[in-house]
């Protein structure tokens, strides 16, 4: 582990005097690091920061969690037995706080548009300042979207709630950075990310979308819950069809 240190510190050209002065340690205490003492979690962050990588790279043997079979609890942040009970303070911190991804896939979830005044023009912000944002819708006309109307005895009422979301994405439609996308997946659950944190609405029996239970995660390890989810929206993401206004089901944005 001291010739990871090490090595990264001539990979960022960076001496022991030049670390302390960045973490703000005596240099005495840098050069105790690269003899194999283990600085508190802490400055291991501030150092992986300084030098430009992560924490579990410098010091492996004191991260556990991202090792493949490591316990994936350690990603969730919280639990809720609907997804009704998420305080709304926490999705849109979530919204804020996102800076280089937001990735969305459910069958329509017109809350999130209606979690501020202008939800939608601040997604498309984002996406404009370099926030990569992928939403993704189910299709209203294809089939499938009826037989889980029919499961969810919504009464003939889901085509119009997908449609009804998409008239609130305004700017998103044509802002550089933002894509959406209509699937016609079976979906189990829902995926709502933002950066290294997430939101994942498993689906329950019969259960409308705000009924479902949720899960609040956040990304340890490459080998985490969190990264099965993303895996997840990858591949249904691959089967979308890009949402366009002027040719889909004549709505306007």
């Amino acid at each position: 582990m001291t010739r990871r240190l090490e090595s990264a510190m001539l990979r960022a050209g960076i001496d022991s005097a030049a670390l302390a002065a960045a973490v703000k340690v005596d240099v005495k205490t840098v050069n105790r690091w690269l003899a194999g003492r283990v600085p508190h979690r802490r400055t291991r962050l501030q150092v992986a920061e300084a030098l430009g990588e992560t924490e579990e790279s410098l010091w492996p043997a004191s991260r556990p969690d991202t090792k493949p079979g490591a316990p994936a609890t350690a990603e969730v942040l919280g639990a809720y037995a609907h997804r009704a009970e998420i305080p709304n303070d926490l999705w849109v911190s979530l919204v804020h706080k996102a800076t280089e991804r937001i990735d969305i896939i459910g069958y329509a979830y017109p809350f999130v548009f209606e979690l501020l005044p202008k939800a939608s023009e601040l997604i498309a912000a984002k996406a404009k300042s370099g926030c990569v944002v992928r939403l993704g819708f189910a299709d209203p006309d294809c089939p499938h979207v009826l037989e889980r109307d029919t499961l969810e005895q919504m009464g003939g009422t889901l085509p119009g709630r997908i449609r009804n979301a998409l008239s609130m994405l305004g700017p998103l439609v044509d802002t550089p950075g933002c894509s959406v996308g209509l699937h016609a997946t079976h979906l189990y659950n829902s995926v709502f990310r933002f950066d290294s944190e997430m939101i994942v609405t498993p689906y329950l029996f019969r259960a409308r979308g705000y009924q479902h239970t949720a899960l609040y995660l956040r990304k340890l390890s490459p080998h985490g819950i969190f990264e099965s989810f993303a895996d997840q929206f990858e591949q249904i993401w691959g089967s979308t069809t890009p949402y366009r206004t002027e040719v889909n089901h004549g709505l306007t944005a």
